[in-house]
């Protein structure tokens, strides 16, 4: 009996040292009984469901796998529509809420989640502000007041700056967190390459190691070879007519501006102004723009070259964001910009409005 005893004790310690971590998702929902809760995780740009459980009463459970890090999920309410985005880990988690206000529902139970949940608290109090101010532009823009859309403006980047400013210290101040990425991904769009590659350097390595940060460490490699002091690397895509013109066979100019814009992209069109100023006061002094379309039909992008009044070279291969050049030039959102000297070597990046006016005049005088 002892032998018994002892050879049963050695069993369950040798299954607990050898099973494997997982979660483990209990949900208390108020309101949804007999409903299918799916859980899904984002792959290639798509949901997909990864585990599901009916409710019994208000009441499931989903008894789940491993997964390798923390991860964005979201829980779907079956075909409701209704859900809730969260971060999944090897843990018990527990869901609490009604089926009317599921979004809102509580959650315990995930330490990522709880540092996420804490970012998004800070941000709070300057992201409503940011949409109070918004709705008021809209309001002002809509009734053509000129001049408080220009203070609103201000009011908005000022806001959008402290965003940054908290985001980036988040990602400074948790190496460590899962979260992490996620943030500093969308910070990297307004960030130049090293100083992406000094925050990344800075994580937690087993953080620095997951999916997303490879792929960003990839277009880190990227944005290193269009970096200013750079030469710009070649390519050909067609134009309106159809002819394929090579961005080489432009170089030559003292100064070409590839501009990387869209018909259906509204910042894009709130710039062409600017470009078409610029253009049109230096252009016989040596400034030309090359035009690189992220569009997907040939009626939108010729409509809005027309509509604008684009009097330069322009191309496209109307893929969208799968635009071949913009992949070249990391280009993942619009409008961006490359300045080239006579020789094709990239000297500004992303140069709007003023700055971009300011850079070809003070470049160009120095070149008489």
């Amino acid at each position: 009996m002892k032998k018994f005893s002892y050879l049963l004790v050695i069993t369950i310690l040798i299954a607990s040292c050898t099973s494997k971590p997982h979660y483990v998702i209990k949900g208390k929902i108020e309101g949804s009984d007999k409903i299918a809760f799916l859980l899904q995780k984002k792959d290639a740009g798509k949901y997909i469901t990864i585990d599901s459980a009916v409710s019994r009463k208000g009441s499931f459970t989903i008894k789940g796998g491993e997964v390798v890090y923390p991860q964005m999920v979201q829980l779907m309410a079956g075909t409701s529509g209704k859900g809730l985005s969260f971060y999944l880990e090897n843990s018990e988690i527990t869901i609490t809420g009604s089926l009317d206000s599921i979004s809102g529902a509580k959650i315990a139970g995930s330490k990522t989640n709880d540092e996420y949940m804490s970012f998004v608290d800070s941000n709070k109090p300057l992201s409503e502000e940011y949409s109070r101010i918004y709705l008021e532009y809209q309001s002002a823009s809509k009734a053509g007041d000129v001049p408080k859309v220009a203070v609103l403006q201000k009011l908005a980047d000022s806001i959008q700056i402290e965003l940054t400013n908290l985001q980036k210290n988040f990602v400074k101040n948790n190496p460590a967190s899962f979260v992490s990425p996620s943030i500093l991904a969308s910070l990297s769009y307004e960030m130049d390459a090293a100083e992406i590659e000094s925050a990344i350097n800075s994580m937690d390595p087993k953080v620095a190691a997951i999916p997303q940060m490879i792929l960003l460490k990839e277009r880190v490699a990227i944005m290193k070879k269009v970096d200013i002091g750079q030469k710009a690397p070649d390519f050909t895509l067609n134009d309106v007519n159809g002819n394929p013109v090579t961005l080489s066979s432009k170089f030559g100019s003292k100064l070409l501006l590839i501009d990387f814009w869209a018909g259906w992209c509204g910042p894009c069109r709130r710039e062409n102004p600017n470009v078409v100023k610029v253009y049109n006061e230096f252009h016989k002094k040596g400034f030309d723009v090359f035009g690189v379309s992220l569009d997907k039909t040939k009626e939108e992008w010729v409509k809005a070259i027309a509509d604008d009044k684009l009097a330069w070279a322009h191309v496209s291969d109307l893929q969208y964001w799968n635009n071949t050049a913009a992949k070249i030039y990391a280009v993942n959102s619009i409008p961006a910009n490359f300045l080239l000297d006579e020789t094709g070597t990239i000297i500004g990046k992303n140069l709007r409005g003023e700055d971009l006016y300011n850079k070809v005049k003070e470049v160009l005088e120095t070149k008489k």
